[in-house]
């Protein structure tokens, strides 16, 4: 689904008079592969290049060098744009820059529209979508009386009517309160497991990397660290030297065993800390 080869991004500086004045490295000789229906996380403290990667694979950015394939189609090939962004379609942040329409069902179906979709396809589009998020029923809604974690799914549902076969993530719960983001991860699930759609997380909240078949974690634009859930926060010392956390279960547990009980690294929930310390326990 997704190929990234020895990709270098350099964002250039500009004097007060707007001439070029030097480059700032972002993303420095990243390589990784993405197979289709993949749910993959990427990590990263700020600055550490995760968010310029991300918009690499919808074709915002383009590579300084190396490359990005989509589906097979080289973002750097201008004739190929438009597929590789219904492809690959992007969720941001902020929903309320991406919300554009008065009601809901009307702001959802506005991407299907402007790619000539036909008007009953797009209704059949828009309600399919919807229902993938759970939020049907808020269809006549105007996207100003929800919540944000409402907001941020029907954002999700406008990329879902466009029919990409992946969604990028930026970020999309980091403006949310704990509700709100279990409502995006659970709809970013639903469409993993049950649509088969690849997804792209990008998240500095370690409990949304549980779910990830792959992680891969940023530090100063390379790539520092991959691997499974459970590989990658197991390596509890190695995580906070990038200056990451890693989920409060996992460093309850990874104190338990520096302190002489005895249970594996690695720990990603309370259910199997509860099952590792009292094995017997019903």
């Amino acid at each position: 689904m997704i190929k990234v080869s020895k990709l270098i991004h350099d964002y250039i500086q500009r004097d007060e008079d707007g001439n070029p004045s030097g480059t700032i490295r972002a993303i420095d000789d990243v390589s990784l592969d993405v197979k289709p229906g993949q749910f993959i996380a990427i990590l990263g403290h700020n600055g550490s290049g995760k968010s310029t990667l991300a918009k690499h694979l919808n074709a915002l950015l383009f590579p300084t060098e190396g490359a990005v394939w989509i589906n097979g189609l080289d973002t750097r090939d201008q004739q190929y744009l438009w597929e590789i962004r219904q492809t690959a379609g992007m969720v941001f942040q902020n929903p309320d820059n991406q919300i554009i329409g008065q009601v809901v069902e009307e702001d959802v179906g506005f991407g299907p529209e402007n790619m000539g979709v036909p008007t009953e396809e797009i209704w059949e589009r828009v309600e399919e979508s919807l229902k993938a998020v759970g939020m049907y029923e808020y269809r006549k809604k105007s996207p100003n009386r929800l919540s944000g974690g409402q907001k941020q799914r029907v954002s999700i549902a406008g990329v879902i009517a466009m029919h990409p076969r992946c969604i990028v993530m930026d970020e999309p719960t980091a403006m949310l309160d704990p509700s709100g983001r279990a409502d995006v991860i659970r709809a970013a699930l639903t469409l993993n497991k049950g649509e088969g759609i690849t997804i792209i997380l990008i998240t500095h909240y370690m409990e949304e990397a549980i779910q990830a078949d792959r992680i891969f974690v940023m530090d100063r634009g390379r790539i520092a660290m991959q691997g499974s859930p459970r590989e990658i926060f197991s390596r509890v010392e190695e995580m906070q030297e990038l200056h990451l956390d890693v989920p409060q279960v996992t460093l309850l547990a990874h104190t338990l065993r520096s302190r002489g009980v005895d249970i594996p690294e690695g720990i990603l929930t309370s259910e199997e800390l509860a099952r590792a310390i009292c094995p017997d326990a019903k």
